[in-house]
């Protein structure tokens, strides 16, 4: 299967992909506090996608205990491998599949909840990403994205990484990380406003964190 380049900067294949998946572990409580709170709001038996999957985290807390069908959707291959490996460890059943945020390989109306998870400032093509989520919801149905917010002081930056990373090289990267790539392809909670006007959602609303935003739409 072909999938066109959809994302800013580097992609997350092989070794890069690895060093995330090992890193993002630290923020397991994270994954099971998200996944818990989409699993609260939807009945048993839902239909979960999760765009831009990774290593597949949500994915896999929100297929515990079986109550989900879940799909995990991600333009790397690596983290698909990742994915794929990381389920069978955990001893759930997801759905990963390849495929571009942009142009979701799903039909139109099949999916109850949709979430995204510290992807979406990664996409070359943002508005498009909503427009596919749009579509692929179910009327009335849910989703939300979760991604740091550019206007996040370096401050809150810097407790988030202490509070996650032990080994002082690897926090020193990732605060790098943060100031020099990850906040300059961040929204600020007025371009996410901007960009879920285009979009016919019947219903939006935004929660701020610290360090990020949770931006909530019904179809």
């Amino acid at each position: 299967m072909q999938v066109e380049k959809a994302y800013k900067g580097l992609g997350m294949e092989g070794s890069i992909a690895r060093w995330y998946d090992k890193t993002t572990r630290k923020d397991m409580p994270e994954y099971v506090r998200v996944a818990k709170r989409i699993d609260g709001s939807i009945p048993s038996n839902s239909e979960i996608l999760e765009v831009a999957s990774g290593p597949g985290f949500v994915s896999i807390e929100l297929a515990r205990g079986g109550r989900h069908r879940v799909t995990g959707l991600d333009i790397s291959r690596t983290f698909l491998d990742i994915a794929k490996k990381n389920a069978a460890a955990a001893g759930v059943t997801v759905d990963f599949q390849l495929g571009n945020a942009s142009q979701m390989p799903f039909a139109d109306n099949s999916f109850d909840f949709v979430v995204c998870r510290a992807a979406f400032k990664n996409f070359s093509d943002p508005v498009k990403a909503i427009a596919e989520m749009h579509r692929v919801l179910r009327p009335g149905a849910q989703g939300v994205i979760i991604d740091l917010r550019r206007d996040a002081s370096m401050r809150e930056i810097t407790n988030y990484v202490d509070a996650m990373e032990r080994n002082v090289i690897n926090g020193l990267f990732m605060k790098f990380t943060f100031r020099f790539m990850l906040l300059p392809r961040a929204y600020t909670v007025d371009q996410f406003r901007q960009m879920l006007a285009q979009v016919p959602f019947t219903r939006t609303w935004i929660e701020e964190t610290p360090v990020g935003v949770g931006v909530w739409f019904e179809k």
